[in-house]
């Protein structure tokens, strides 16, 4: 084991630098024509691949708190943590078959411009300012935090702001060049992420397999894990009895069983992939088959993320349970820094590529978010209403430059906390308050054609007072033990209702309301959109394609259940 990084690994680690700058660079040369043509420069509209929007899903939405926050949960929870990752297959499928119509008809090329269409323009200015400052001051200022600190941890330490700003500067460059650069420079940071996360898997079950005296054998590592630690292979988190320790109360705290399916795990899933203008922006300038199945690929990518980012913990678990990871260090948080150490010279280099691919993808990903938003939603039509098509990409390019340094200031000496909050924690926190309200005013709009306007603002406030009530003061007002939830003790002096849970009562009762009020209002509101049976219909390649991820996700269910 050895800290810090070689010559070998640096020369690896420049190698993956230099080839994603080169093939970004050819990528902008080549649509240099149409660099003043602000579709083009925002959405790439019809120049993305089904393979490059798959890849570009999965790129920017794995990142630091994925390799470190989903990591430390399979040092702690197991296999359960792997239902984000192979549920978000289901989402992305019901989010290509459903969602995606609708917007491509419509033509919606962002979130708020949705809102304006279907509602008014108030809620649209309302969810652009909100979703602004949520994508620079939690996603963005997150991402970068980190990716710097998980970094400068493998690099042996001292460089973390210089890391910081070569992560900045490294995104910027990709993300200048529009999506096109983006979404094809991130086909290979998601190549370079599964290998590097792959390997680092390998090597992980492979210490596992020699620590138990079984040789340098991956699958022997692998069934040792289900011998030594049967409990961190089983899908569904049991709930806590009257003998339960606080640590399995906090397990299901973190992941409550059964009860996570019927709640909250699909809010946040289906808001994600299917109400995230930082996600569905790759599938909106493309046409309704390229997007189904470049959706559909992400799909199917996703199945094999825990292999990269889950595995490694649970293997790490082992390790430490046995006394043969001494060096953890900070928890169920350490646990994927600390497998890196076992890494031979030269593959150190690799995961840090790999890794540093993931948070670049996901900040590129992001100020390309933020910087559509602005332009198109408020400064095109507030501030810029008679620019043109060659000014509106300065614009763009110049939020892009704006929102990245606002978030190095921000992290540089972590105003916002995230470090003692924890990234993973930090992002669902801030998220997940606004999960239901947003989801249900979305839901609402495309598939009910009663919903006003009016229910929509409302919706998003009681869906945030709501989550904050269940989370923070249900317990206190209307005791531990009711027909809506039950809470547990948390170890630290109070009680909680497990966040799904919290999430899914938020929703149900958001949409109760938002119903309630759509009601006084016209049977079908002028604003409502178009639907027809037609607009669903899939074509039989892509009903393979679906069928081959749910049969693959019930196998798993099966064997982990």
């Amino acid at each position: 084991m050895e800290n810090g990084l070689t010559t070998a690994d640096y020369a690896v680690f420049i190698t993956y630098f230099v080839i994603v700058s080169a093939y970004g660079y050819s990528i902008y040369r080549k649509r240099k024509k149409d660099e003043h043509d602000a579709k083009a420069y925002f959405l790439a509209e019809g120049h993305l691949t089904w393979w490059a929007i798959g890849s570009s899903l999965i790129a920017s939405n794995i990142s630091a708190e994925q390799f470190i926050g989903m990591s430390g949960e399979g040092f702690f929870l197991g296999i359960a943590v792997a239902a984000y990752e192979w549920l978000a297959a289901v989402a992305l499928i019901i989010v290509a078959v459903w969602f995606i119509p609708v917007y491509l008809k419509n033509h919606i090329y962002t979130m708020p411009q949705f809102l304006k269409t279907r509602y008014n323009e108030s809620v649209a200015l309302i969810m652009a300012i909100f979703w602004l400052f949520l994508y620079v001051f939690v996603n963005l200022t997150s991402i970068l935090y980190l990716g710097a600190v998980a970094i400068n941890g493998l690099a042996g330490g001292g460089y973390l702001h210089v890391i910081m700003i070569g992560l900045a500067v490294f995104a910027l460059l990709i993300s200048l060049g529009g999506m096109k650069v983006v979404a094809y420079t991130d086909v290979i940071q998601v190549a370079v992420l599964i290998i590097g996360g792959l390997v680092t898997t390998y090597i992980a079950l492979t210490e596992v397999s020699k620590s138990f005296g079984l040789g340098s054998d991956a699958i022997a590592g692998f069934n040792a894990l289900l011998k030594d630690a049967p409990e961190h292979f089983k899908m569904i988190i049991p709930k806590p009895t009257a003998t339960s320790d606080q640590n399995e109360i906090n397990k299901y705290l973190t992941f409550p069983g059964l009860a996570s399916y019927a709640a909250g795990i699909w809010i946040i899933n289906l808001n994600y992939w299917g109400c995230n203008q930082y996600i569905t922006q790759r599938a909106l300038g493309a046409d309704l088959k390229t997007a189904r199945t470049g959706i559909l690929f992400a799909g199917m990518l996703k199945l094999m993320m825990p292999l990269i980012v889950m595995l490694p913990g649970i293997a790490a678990y082992v390790l430490y349970k046995n006394g043969h990871l001494p060096h953890l260090v900070g928890g169920k948080d350490g646990a994927y820094s600390a497998v890196l150490t076992f890494l031979p010279t030269g593959i150190k280099g690799l995961s840090v590529a790999a890794l540093t691919a993931a948070i670049v993808a996901s900040l590129a990903g992001k100020v390309n978010s933020i910087s559509t938003i602005y332009t198109l939603d408020i400064h095109k039509k507030y501030f810029g209403k008679t620019a043109d098509e060659k000014s509106l990409v300065y614009t763009g390019r110049a939020v892009v430059f704006i929102a990245m340094i606002v978030a190095v200031l921000f992290t540089w000496t972590d105003v916002l906390g995230i470090g003692g909050t924890g990234g993973f924690t930090f992002i669902q926190k801030y998220t997940g308050f606004f999960s239901p309200g947003v989801f249900a005013m979305f839901f609402l709009g495309m598939f009910w054609k009663r919903t006003t306007g009016a229910a929509a603002v409302v919706g998003v406030l009681a869906g945030f007072l709501l989550s904050v009530l269940f989370n923070e003061f249900a317990p206190a007002l209307f005791g531990n033990n009711t027909l809506l939830y039950t809470a547990y003790p948390n170890g630290k002096g109070g009680f909680e209702i497990p966040f799904h849970i919290c999430m899914g009562l938020s929703f149900a009762f958001t949409m109760i309301i938002m119903i309630a009020m759509s009601m006084a209002g016209p049977k079908v509101n002028p604003k409502a959109f178009e639907l027809d049976k037609s607009m669903f219909k899939v074509d039989p390649k892509t009903l393979v394609l679906i069928i081959i991820t749910l049969l693959l996700i019930s196998m798993l269910y099966v064997r982990f259940w």
